[in-house]
C-alpha cells in the first residue's frame, strides 16, 4: 500500500507542529502570496486556454500550482524512502512531508528569482520549513530531473485517468446512443462529396463509436506505461550508489510511494517514447473529435440540413444577420485541433537530447499540459452539442430521394454480372452518363434498353427487389451499428 496519496491536496499530512512561529510566518507569506496573485485576472493572461478554454478539474493536476505540488510530492516520496532504510529518523521525515504538503507555487516562484533554477527554489523552500536536523534529507541523492520527469508521469497519468478518460467514455456513451437511436434512419451515403449509395444515420455515427473506443484503449495503455526515474544526473545511480548498494531497489522504493514504475535505463531524463506515444494517442482522439465535427458541420449546410445544433433562445448567430443559427461548436472544436495537431512535431524534436541531457526539451515539454486542458475542452463541449443534436429524418430522405433512382448503378451491374454480362460495369457507367446528358433517371433509362431488359428477365425477385428499391439497398447497416454498440459497451463496461 502507498503511503502517499496519488492526489496531493492540501492538508493531507495531520502532523502535530510545535514551532508556532514557523506557522504564523507560514501564514503570513502565504498571505503576501496570495495578494501578489490577486492583481492577475483572467483578462490579463495571454493564452485562449486560460480565459476560454480552461477545464476547472483539470487544474488540481495540470495547473502551475499543481505542477509544484507534484514535485513537492515526489520529493516526499525520497524523504519516506530515506527513512524506511534508517537514513533518517521518522520525525525529520515527518517534517520533510508536511513541509512538502504545505508548499505553494507563489513562494517557489518567488525564491527562483533569486536562484534562478527552479528545482533548488523548490528544495530551498522544503528546507526553509524543516528544522536543521532535518534539512540535510531534502533532495538528497536526487537530481532535478528525477523530480521534473516523475512529477510529470503522475500528474499526466492522474489528469489522464481521472478526468480526461473518463470525459471520453461520457463522449462515448452519448454517441452510442445516437447509433442505437438511428440505427435504421435512411440516409444516403457520401463519397468525395457526391451521393454514393444508402446507409442509416446510426451507421454513420457508429464509425465514430468504434473509432472512439479504438482511441480511449490506446489513451488507456499509453497513460498507463507512464514510468518515473530516480537514477541521478546521468542516469547511472551515481549518487544513490555512493549511499545505497542496492540503488535499482532504492529507486523502485521511492516511485513505489507514487505508484510508478521506473525506466529500465535512463540518462538524466526519462526516455522520451511513452510521453510521445500519450500525446500521439491523444492527437489521435483529437483528430477523431475533429473529422465529426467536420462531417456535422457538413451535414448542417442549409443545402442539406439533415441536423442541427439545439441553440438557446438567446444565441446569437451573426452580428448582422439575425436569423443565422451556425455550428459554431463544432467549427470552434476543429478550430481547437488545427492549433494543436501540430504539437506532435514539437515532441518528435523533442526525442532528441544531446549525450545524457540537454534542455532543449525544458520549455517545449510544458506545453503538454496545455494541450491536454485543450482535449479535454473540447470532449466536454462535444459532449454538450452532442446531446443536443437534433436528426432531421424526413430531410435525410428527401435527400435520399434526389439520388433514389440513380443510386441502382452498383445493384444494377451486380446483377448484370452475376448474369453473365460480359462488361456490366461498362454498360452501366455508360448507361449513366446517359442519363445525365439527356437529365433523366438511370432508371428510366435503363428500362428503355433492350439489352438490359434481356438479363432483366433472368433477375429473381429478391434480385429485383435489390435493384429497384434503393432504400432497401442498406446492407447490413443496421447489424453493423448493432455489433458495434455491443462490443465497445462490453470492452469498456459501459
Amino acid at each position: 500500500m502507498s503511503k502517499l496519496e496519488t492526489g496531493l491536496r492540501p492538508g493531507r499530512f495531520k502532523i502535530n507542529r510545535s514551532e508556532k512561529g514557523q506557522k504564523e510566518r507560514t501564514k503570513k507569506e502565504s498571505v503576501e502570496m496570495k495578494s501578489k496573485e490577486s492583481k492577475f485576472s483572467r483578462f490579463s493572461m495571454f493564452s485562449p486556454t486560460d480565459y476560454r478554454y480552461a477545464v476547472d478539474d483539470l487544474r488540481e493536476y495540470l495547473s502551475e500550482d499543481a505542477f509544484v505540488r507534484y514535485k513537492a510530492k515526489v520529493e516526499a516520496a525520497l524523504a519516506i524512502a530515506l527513512a524506511d532504510r534508517g537514513i533518517m529518523k521518522k520525525e525529520h521525515c515527518e517534517e520533510i512531508v508536511r513541509a512538502c504538503d504545505e508548499v505553494t507555487a507563489a513562494e517557489v516562484y518567488e525564491e527562483e528569482e533569486r536562484t534562478r533554477h527552479d528545482i533548488r527554489a523548490l528544495v530551498n523552500v522544503i528546507r526553509r520549513r524543516v528544522s536543521e536536523e532535518a534539512r540535510p534529507y531534502v533532495h538528497l541523492c536526487a537530481t532535478s530531473y528525477d523530480i521534473v520527469d516523475t512529477a510529470n508521469a503522475l500528474r499526466y497519468k492522474d489528469a489522464l485517468e481521472k478526468v480526461i478518460i473518463p470525459d471520453l467514455i461520457a463522449l462515448e456513451r452519448v454517441w452510442i446512443s445516437i447509433a442505437a437511436e438511428e440505427k435504421d434512419t435512411l440516409q444516403i451515403g457520401r463519397t468525395h462529396g457526391q451521393h454514393a449509395i444508402p446507409i442509416t444515420f446510426g451507421f454513420a455515427i457508429a464509425v465514430y463509436v468504434h473509432r472512439l473506443g479504438t482511441c480511449i484503449l490506446r489513451l488507456k495503455r499509453a497513460a498507463e506505461s507512464l514510468e518515473g526515474k530516480f537514477s541521478g544526473a546521468v542516469g547511472a545511480y551515481n549518487a544513490i550508489s555512493a549511499v545505497f548498494d542496492d540503488a535499482e531497489s532504492f529507486e523502485r522504493d521511492v516511485l513505489k510511494q507514487l505508484n510508478l514504475k521506473p525506466a529500465l535505463i535512463s540518462t538524466q531524463i526519462v526516455p522520451p517514447e511513452n510521453i510521445l506515444e500519450v500525446v500521439h494517442a491523444v492527437i489521435a482522439c483529437f483528430s477523431v473529435l475533429a473529422n465529426f465535427c467536420d462531417d456535422m458541420r457538413h451535414l448542417q449546410r442549409s443545402e442539406i440540413a439533415e441536423v442541427s445544433e439545439r441553440v438557446h433562445e438567446t444565441q446569437v448567430g451573426s452580428s448582422t444577420m439575425p436569423q443565422k443559427r451556425n455550428p459554431v461548436g463544432f467549427e470552434n472544436v476543429k478550430s481547437i485541433w488545427k492549433r494543436f495537431m501540430p504539437q506532435i512535431l514539437t515532441m518528435h524534436l523533442d526525442q532528441i537530447s544531446e549525450h545524457q541531457r540537454d534542455l532543449t526539451n525544458s520549455a517545449s515539454q510544458r506545453y503538454i499540459a496545455e494541450l491536454l486542458v485543450a482535449f479535454d475542452h473540447c470532449i466536454r463541449r462535444l459532449k454538450r452539442i452532442s446531446e443536443r443534436l437534433t436528426v432531421d429524418r424526413e430531410r435525410m430522405r428527401r435527400n435520399f430521394n434526389i439520388s433514389r433512382d440513380d443510386i441502382i448503378a452498383e445493384p444494377l451491374y451486380i446483377m448484370l454480372a452475376l448474369h453473365g454480362h460480359p462488361d456490366a460495369h461498362e454498360k452501366v457507367r455508360t448507361l449513366s452518363f446517359k442519363a445525365y446528358k439527356e437529365g433523366k433517371s438511370l432508371r428510366q433509362i435503363a428500362m428503355q434498353d433492350e439489352e438490359i431488359a434481356y438479363y432483366l428477365q433472368k433477375f429473381t425477385d429478391i434480385q429485383k427487389e435489390i435493384v429497384f428499391n434503393p432504400e432497401k439497398y442498406t446492407g447490413i447497416a443496421q447489424r453493423k451499428v448493432e455489433m458495434v454498440i455491443k462490443y465497445w459497451k462490453e470492452r469498456l463496461n459501459l
